[in-house]
């Protein structure tokens, strides 16, 4: 199925955060300031502003309290403030009074200053934010502070969210590879959740980058009129010390907490993983070589992370499925972005999760979705809760490959339409009823495929829903392409000639990876032997 949605820029006015990115981009351009550099202190700048404006509705609340109460005002005391779970600043530490500094003040140290004050003030912060704005001069950042006060300071806390979100996507996209590492696409987070649905419970993500995942969650509860602060109890991992700070100040800004820990997920597990999540939500590195098996062993086996064993080659897709699936309890859903060829990779690992019937959904997506490559990837869906069910041998295949909208030359997305229609296609499958009357193309094509009252129905070129036993007979494959076929008018060269695209592409991806890897070694085995050199000149 073919459906290329049009271009949904506003032609007339630039969004608040478009404008604020123009800016702040063009500032950096002048700076000298490489991206990585820069970002994380901007991202910090934008945090204040959001901090501040809860801090100054609560302050307001307390004055209005003290007014003709004998006892002493509470307008300093953080403890005031954290009982709404609201951040305390203290006086330099507010955003007013570093925008208020006067020209030739060391406006670095002073917010330097500030960050560590709300830190102080704020435990659950300590070590998340920037401090390295000494790198800016005074008059840079005058400027940044200027811009982002722009952000109005009645703005809901969501929308200082999605400005927050919006910068780290520009962020990622500048920063390219590196980028991908912190930031996975809204379109494809947005249906990871709307498809494993995360109403209530414990939520891990061994891979959680700047936290959108969660936050996407949060904002899935609360468009169902819940309060996702009550109902998510949210755990992460990040290997990285610089993105687990990302992600703290992400939760933050939408007034979320979790208990969020830097480690290498594929050594440990610091939340004590197995069976005790309902969910879990990843985007992993795809195709990671030199992993160090027998660091493995002792987590392979029945009850252990790695349930059905140690991957057969030295790629790392295996063992991130595994850690998935052994996160959930007896009813958990998982939902996770994976590289193609975990499809058709790991024969023996592959048959042992098919054939315990835990996989419930697998959708292909197209190339260029992503910032760090261009090649197409998969999502899949786990979901232990299906046993007994109708659909407890069944799998859902989705080919959604050539559903997208162009955001520029070289990136794609989902819109929100395109998303909607393939979590409908999900939940026909999974026999839930839903409505499609309305005038979008979404519901349009719902109608088309499934009916007037739509019921599911295997479509060539869009979904098919096989048995494990079907399964079996084409090799144990997990790839849609194998089982949902070309749509009708489809030119069989056409289907042939993609395949063969995808898969070289994926070849391309598994060799740049052992390259990377290799490369790194050669690097340390030559500081080694340098150092060794110098040792023996002495």
């Amino acid at each position: 199925m073919r459906w290329v949605a049009p271009p949904e820029k506003d032609q007339g006015t630039e969004t608040l955060e478009s404008r604020l990115w123009a800016t702040a981009d063009q500032l950096r351009a002048n700076s000298g300031l490489s991206a990585a550099q820069y970002s994380q202190p901007v991202l910090g700048l934008i945090f204040l502003r959001f901090a501040e404006a809860r801090f100054s509705v609560r302050r307001d609340v307390l004055v209005r309290q003290a007014q003709g109460l004998r006892r002493g005002s509470r307008l300093e005391d953080a403890s005031a403030y954290h009982a709404e779970g609201v951040l305390y600043l203290e006086p330099a530490a507010r955003f007013e009074h570093l925008l208020s500094l006067p020209e030739g003040a060391a406006v670095g140290e002073a917010v330097n200053a500030a960050m560590r004050a709300i830190e102080r003030d704020n435990p659950q912060l300590s070590g998340a934010l920037p401090k390295t704005y000494e790198v800016f001069t005074s008059t840079l950042l005058k400027e940044l502070l200027k811009k982002v006060s722009e952000i109005p300071a009645a703005l809901d806390y969501d929308a200082f969210g999605r400005i927050y979100e919006y910068f780290l996507g520009e962020f990622a996209r500048t920063e390219g590879q590196k980028g991908g590492e912190f930031y996975t696409p809204s379109s494809i987070v947005r249906l990871l959740v709307e498809v494993i649905e995360p109403f209530h419970g414990r939520i891990l993500d061994p891979a959680c980058g700047s936290g959108g995942m969660f936050v996407q969650s949060a904002r899935f509860i609360a468009e169902h009129k819940k309060n996702p602060s009550s109902e998510l109890s949210i755990h992460g991992q990040e290997k990285t010390s610089e993105t687990v700070k990302l992600c703290r100040m992400n939760l933050a800004i939408h007034g979320l907490e979790g208990d969020i820990r830097q480690a290498n997920s594929y050594y440990e597990d610091l939340h004590d993983s197995v069976g005790r999540f309902d969910f879990v939500l990843a985007n992993p590195p795809f195709n990671v070589s030199a992993i160090d098996t027998s660091r493995l062993a002792g987590a392979a086996g029945e009850g252990g992370r790695l349930p059905f064993g140690l991957p057969s080659t030295n790629n790392g897709n295996y063992v991130w499925i595994q850690l998935f699936l052994s996160a959930l309890n007896a009813s958990g859903r998982a939902g996770f972005v994976i590289a193609n060829t975990a499809a058709d990779a790991e024969s023996g690992l592959r048959r042992k999760i098919v054939e315990s019937k835990v996989v419930d959904v697998v959708v292909s997506v197209g190339s260029n979705m992503f910032y760090t490559v261009i090649l197409p990837c998969a999502l899949w869906f786990l979901d232990r809760g299906k046993a007994g069910s109708r659909r407890e041998d069944k799998v859902l295949f989705i080919d959604a490959r050539q559903i997208y909208r162009q955001v520029d030359r070289v990136h794609r997305e989902w819109t929100r339409d395109q998303v909607d229609f393939i979590t409908k296609v999900v939940r026909l499958y999974r026999g839930e009823c839903i409505t499609a009357t309305g005038a979008s193309e979404s519901d349009a094509l719902i109608r088309q495929f499934f009916g007037e009252s739509p019921e599911y129905r295997n479509v060539p070129g869009l979904c098919s829903v096989q048995s494990v036993v079907d399964i079996g007979q084409k090799g144990w494959s997990l790839n849609p392409g194998l089982y949902v076929g070309r749509a009708v008018g489809e030119k069989e060269e056409d289907a042939d000639w993609e395949q063969t695209v995808t898969r070289l592409c994926d070849e391309f991806q598994i060799l740049t990876s052992e390259a990377r890897a290799l490369e790194d070694q050669i690097l340390a085995n030559t500081a080694l032997a340098l150092r060794t050199d110098a040792h023996g000149l002495r």
